[in-house]
């Protein structure tokens, strides 16, 4: 069984920083995208970053680039999200989402509905 699951998440004032952690089990995950999602009160589940399990496919969304970094510890099976200079406008549900890879993508996964798994979200707020 499938499982990811987010830590990290808090309340921050702008300009500070916080790392989100995604722990995934259940399965090798060699052929798969990683990906961040956020969804705030009222608004649609929008991409944040994405990258292959083996490193070297990182996209970002535009309103993140600079600011936010993602990695992964193999060994340790963990996904990260680096989140600096936070906005008020970075506040959402923070998700963790796996991807099976598709070799007809040609490209990274941007859209929810090309991820298979789904952790249950860290809250990330943040005050001006």
């Amino acid at each position: 069984q499938v499982q990811l699951v987010e830590s990290g998440g808090g309340s921050v004032q702008a300009g500070g920083s916080l790392r989100l952690s995604c722990a995934a089990s259940g399965r090798t995950f060699s052929n798969y995208f990683m990906g961040w999602f956020r969804q705030a009160p009222g608004k649609e589940r929008e991409f944040v970053a994405a990258d292959s399990w083996s490193g070297g496919n990182t996209d970002y969304a535009d309103s993140v680039k600079g600011r936010f970094t993602i990695s992964r510890d193999n060994a340790k099976n963990t996904v990260y999200l680096q989140m600096n200079s936070l906005k008020p406008e970075d506040t959402a549900l923070y998700y963790c989402a796996a991807a099976a890879f598709r070799p007809t993508w040609g490209r990274t996964p941007l859209r929810w509905y090309e991820y298979n798994y789904w952790g249950q979200g860290t809250q990330v707020t943040v005050s001006s």
